[in-house]
């Protein structure tokens, strides 16, 4: 077998970061050796080795792998992870496998020193160490585009972990067939957990089903989506979210990109949380998002920027900040909805 990989250079001489991507992950997981030969697709040269092979074989993005067997027949895979599955996987030395990994302690010594070693990191490298470490006991918890942002480089590793989506019964019907797109994308198991049933009835009852727009959203929120959120955290070792710091200063501007959960509790009592893009931004985000071609939910492109349950979200208007979508009839300082209740804790000394 014969392994050709091909790498496009922009145009403006810069690498493809995709490309960088695919290639750290061959190696991190020891199969780099597995690469007979490197070609380079150069965007300012119709004519270079690589921008012919790929019109030779009608592929339209980078990186792409030519995979050559016994009888000199061509297979191509535009999917680094699909070519680690299919091609790879028997080689890989990448070490203890995650399962067994996963059921080693961890200390807040170990959490803390990741946190420092991994600052600074991109992004992928921190949620790569979650992963390598906990395997499929490590829950992203998806909703939105910073989420899927997370279950695609997650993907990309090849190893286990598993994705949660904390169903409410009130999201928009958009962030349902979302959640859809991306199952199917990833070839993902997405856990849609539900609120005890019993005690929304009770609520709306007693309340009727809008009362959060007289008392606040703490009660609601709390039985449609914390109890869920805790339900689900004790099942596992670590969780994943797609926090950012400027999503909300007040709130968020001190998250760090690994931690001890001071709220919630996992299977092994300690619980580490992930926030691996606790330092990009918005823009960051997005140019990701494109140019990894990543699914997102339509409701952005009308003006959604932080999507919650229907009733409690809306479109921003210019010049707003994004989280001015949410809970848009409190008080600013207030609008988280308990899933990160620690972000609401007095700072530390």
């Amino acid at each position: 077998m014969h392994i050709t990989m091909v790498k496009k250079r922009l145009a403006n001489g810069e690498p493809c970061r995709k490309c960088a991507q695919a290639e750290e992950l061959l190696r991190s997981r020891g199969l780099w050796a597995q690469i007979d030969e490197v070609v380079v697709a150069d965007e300012a040269d119709p004519s270079s080795p690589g921008m012919r092979l790929a019109a030779q074989y009608g592929v339209h993005a980078a990186p792409f792998f030519i995979v050559r067997d016994a009888d000199d027949r061509a297979v191509i895979y535009e999917s680094v992870l699909k070519l680690v599955q299919e091609r790879l996987a028997s080689t890989s030395s990448a070490g203890p496998a995650p399962t067994a990994a996963a059921q080693a302690p961890v200390s807040e010594e170990e959490v803390n020193a990741a946190a420092r070693e991994l600052a600074g990191h991109h992004p992928a490298e921190i949620l790569r160490w979650g992963v390598e470490r906990f395997g499929a006991s490590l829950g992203i918890a998806f909703s939105g585009a910073e989420d899927v942002v997370l279950v695609h480089m997650a993907s990309e590793l090849g190893l286990p972990f598993s994705v949660f989506c904390l169903d409410t019964g009130r999201l928009h019907p958009e962030t349902y067939r979302f959640v859809e797109t991306v199952r199917k994308r990833y070839r993902i198991e997405v856990a849609l957990i539900s609120p005890q049933a019993e005690t929304v009835q009770a609520l709306v009852r007693k309340k009727g089903l809008f009362s959060f727009y007289e008392d606040g959203h703490e009660e609601c929120c709390g039985i449609r989506k914390v109890e869920p959120l805790r339900r689900t955290l004790a099942s596992l070792r670590a969780w994943a979210t797609g926090q950012r710091r400027d999503q909300s200063p007040a709130t968020r501007g001190d998250i760090a990109p690994i931690e001890q959960d001071r709220t919630f509790s996992g299977v092994a009592g300690v619980l580490v949380k992930l926030n691996p893009l606790f330092e990009w931004t918005s823009g960051q985000t997005w140019q990701f998002i494109r140019e990894n071609a990543i699914p997102f939910n339509p409701l952005h492109e009308r003006g959604f920027v932080s999507i919650g349950c229907e009733p409690c979200t809306r479109a921003i208007l210019p010049g707003e900040h994004e989280r001015a979508g949410r809970w848009w009839w409190e008080e600013s300082t207030k609008r988280e909805c308990g899933l990160h209740i620690g972000n609401l804790a007095p700072p530390r000394a």
